[in-house]
């Protein structure tokens, strides 16, 4: 097969390792090696930490956030986005770099790219869904939910691609995939199907607006995991809930996969020192 275009191709964009639409985004499970610390960490050592989780401008990320993490798994974990995937991978580099890396192991981590999923309705298949379930298209009513939701949408797709962290305490973190087994292959499902699924999905969490809020990176063609799911919280109890409420959705209980699942605590790197004990 020849790598050259066709003559009569669109013009191919620049090779670029910025995404056209979303940000790069890495999550990023670590623990300290108290096994090999005789002493806690050198002042060299902490100035080390505390500077890679807080770099100078020009090269800080676009999101950084920082969680001590409950268990034995992990001691700390971060998750960084930047449209630029150099930006995000230095605060791992930096983490790991002499002489702090000596006593810090990285556990865990998953590289994904936001997105803006082909589940998320147009504002022609909103409006479908609402007569689909009993709307008048011709009632005022139907317009101005329609209106409503073509004003939200951008907000909404830009929270998606370049999401703000919402400043609350509690939040967890795993990957899934979707079920490719005999009787439940979610990628032989009408896109019909599979679309129906989802919005009843996205009920079940519409429930915790406020209480909840949610990022779902895209890691296909990136990482073991096809999708990185972040969850923060006002507190631990809303974890819980949504998680345990959206397993009974079908597309859930019978086509999803799941991965590791870690839950952290925002904090500050003094913090995290602090908590884990180490300075």
């Amino acid at each position: 097969m020849s790598g050259r275009p066709s003559p009569h191709a669109a013009p191919l964009p620049e090779p670029s390792t910025i995404p056209e639409n979303g940000w790069h985004c890495g999550h990023f499970f670590y623990r300290f090696r108290r096994e090999a610390m005789a002493a806690p960490l050198t002042p060299e050592c902490v100035t080390q930490f505390c500077a890679a989780l807080s770099p100078p401008d020009d090269m800080a990320p676009e999101r950084i956030a920082s969680y001590w993490i409950s268990g034995h798994e992990a001691d700390f974990g971060l998750i960084v986005m930047d449209p630029d995937p150099a930006k995000v991978d230095a605060i791992h580099q930096s983490l790991i770099a002499p002489p702090l890396g000596q006593f810090i192991e990285g556990v865990w981590s998953f590289v994904s790219i936001s997105e803006v999923s082909e589940y998320v309705p147009t504002i022609e298949r909103f409006r479908d869904r609402l007569i689909s379930e009993g709307a008048d298209p011709e009632s005022d009513e139907l317009k101005a939910k329609v209106a409503a939701y073509e004003r939200r949408l951008p907000m909404m797709n830009e929270q998606r691609l370049r999401p703000e962290f919402p400043d609350w305490p509690a939040a967890c973190f795993y990957p899934m995939n979707k079920s490719r087994v005999p009787g439940a292959n979610w990628f032989t499902e009408p896109f019909s199907h599979r679309n129906k699924m989802m919005a009843e999905h996205a009920q079940s969490g519409i429930a915790f607006a406020g209480k909840v809020s949610q990022l779902i990176t895209v890691g296909v063609g990136l990482d073991d995991w096809e999708w990185m799911v972040t969850l923060w919280a006002r507190n631990p109890d809303y974890l819980k809930d949504i998680v345990y409420k959206m397993r009974f959705d079908v597309a859930s209980a019978k086509y999803a996969e799941f991965g590791p699942f870690y839950v952290g605590y925002r904090a500050g790197a003094e913090e995290i020192l602090d908590h884990c004990k180490v300075r």
